[in-house]
């Protein structure tokens, strides 16, 4: 078989770049089949009965059919691209719309609630006002005790017989704390209650001051005076008790326990 003489063509004189590099490649590409058409007529002369084969086509067709190819490949990537975008775009508009709907319900649900606590106004200013007297009452019955149960509780402890004529009493206030004695062995009270007791027999001391021992809060008595009356012959008793912080009676700290 003859080797196929290939004219190569000439470049255009003041051509452009694309042009140059275009016919640049069909040189390559027509010279590379010369070669295998060289290399396949050198194997086809070895065996005997082959089929003859030739590429007829030209190298233009060749080349152009390869860059379709490519430029294919370049839109379908490009179409992949814009599918992708508008996905990415299609979700995050789903995103945006119902964040949207979300504060929207938000801020409705918002307006509603100040506007039902502005109906209520007048409600919750009296309850301000109620826990405020409350609190008030609480701290001012802090330091009250009960006086009168509790002068029954220190008859009901004298002798028999015994009568209560004249009380004076000293507490402690919410205000300020209660002064306390200076004098040695006396503890710590919130409370002074001095009395007058009338007895028709000579009191025993002792045992008046050892009776009154259980009286809530109890710290400390001691008896002032012992005085006899000549027109009558009862003997006054003058009295001091000293109770601390467990006589007090606790009322309004209770009742809003309760």
């Amino acid at each position: 078989m003859s080797e196929a003489k290939i004219k190569q063509p000439r470049l255009a004189v003041g051509r452009g770049r694309a042009s140059a590099s275009r016919e640049r490649r069909v040189v390559e590409d027509t010279a590379q089949r010369a070669k295998r058409q060289r290399n396949r007529g050198t194997a086809n002369s070895l065996v005997i009965g082959a089929r003859p084969r030739a590429d007829l086509l030209p190298t233009e067709v060749l080349t152009d059919r390869r860059e379709r190819r490519v430029v294919r490949r370049l839109w379908a990537g490009v179409v992949v691209v814009a599918v992708a975008v508008g996905i990415g775009v299609g979700s995050a508009s789903l995103v945006a719309a119902k964040a949207s709907v979300d504060l929207a319900g938000a801020q409705a649900q918002t307006l509603s609630l100040l506007q039902q606590q502005a109906r209520f106004k007048e409600v919750r200013a009296t309850e301000s006002s109620t826990t405020m007297l409350e609190l008030a009452q609480t701290v001012a019955g802090s330091t009250e005790i009960a006086w009168e149960p509790y002068l029954r509780a220190v008859r009901a402890s004298l002798p028999a017989g015994v009568v209560i004529n004249g009380v004076g009493v000293n507490s402690a206030s919410p205000l300020e704390q209660y002064a306390q004695t200076e004098a040695p062995l006396q503890g710590q009270r919130v409370a002074t209650l001095t009395f007058d007791a009338v007895s028709q027999t000579l009191p025993t001391v002792p045992a008046w001051l050892e009776s009154v021992r259980s009286l809530p809060g109890y710290v400390d008595a001691t008896v002032n005076s012992v005085t006899l009356e000549e027109t009558s012959g009862d003997y006054t008793v003058n009295m001091t008790i000293h109770v601390n912080e467990k006589a007090f009676d606790g009322k309004y700290a209770s009742e809003k326990g309760n």
